[in-house]
């Protein structure tokens, strides 16, 4: 019987000590690559932005809404976008549903039931909860600006590089708009067998 606890004991210990292996392989985090945007949590940008700042790009999402699936499946798959956003950008997906609290800005957030979402969302979003929500944020999360709804390729391209390329310190979107040449070209997905 001992020999059968002790065995039952080194198993475990041997099990836990390779789930822990595991745990920290999969919080291992990539580098940025030319093949998907790098998403970072809020923690992790205000750690980087102390060593380079950027821009922060928030894509605002809730596991419900279709048009985010959609503009996760187009846009944000789209090379010139992978490119742009993980060079000028800090990246962070926001589930705006999430209940759990977190610290961001030297102060926490949690979940709003009145809103059926995060404070923090609620706030990036002045209280107009829709979704998709794309926020976009200069250096040191400054001047929050929330663009709702979906964006194609050829939106999103004027938008990234309007606040990418500093272009909003001297000129207004209304002015830079319909002079923005849109170079980005969408890539169109295939139709499934038997589709017309």
């Amino acid at each position: 019987m001992k020999r059968v606890l002790l065995l039952f004991i080194a198993l475990m210990t041997v099990g836990n000590v390779a789930m822990a292996g595991d745990k920290n392989k999969k919080e291992v985090k990539k580098a940025p690559n030319d093949k998907e945007i790098e998403w970072i949590s809020f923690e992790e940008a205000e750690k980087r932005m102390q060593k380079e700042p950027r821009k922060v790009w928030i894509d605002v999402y809730t596991d419900w809404c279709g048009w985010c699936k959609v503009m996760d499946k187009k846009t944000f798959t789209h090379p010139e976008v992978i490119k742009y956003i993980n060079t000028k950008y800090y990246a962070i997906k926001f589930n705006a549903e999430r209940t759990d609290s977190f610290s961001f800005a030297g102060k926490k957030w949690g979940f709003m039931p009145e809103y059926k979402a995060n404070g923090l969302a609620v706030q990036l979003m002045n209280g107009q909860m829709s979704y998709p929500t794309s926020i976009v944020m200069v250096e040191n999360f400054q001047n929050p600006s929330a663009i709702p709804g979906y964006l194609a390729v050829g939106q999103i391209e004027p938008i990234l590089k309007y606040i990418g390329e500093d272009i909003y310190k001297t000129t207004k979107f209304e002015e830079y708009q319909p002079t923005a040449q849109s170079t980005w070209k969408e890539i169109l997905m295939p139709m499934a067998p038997g589709r017309n």
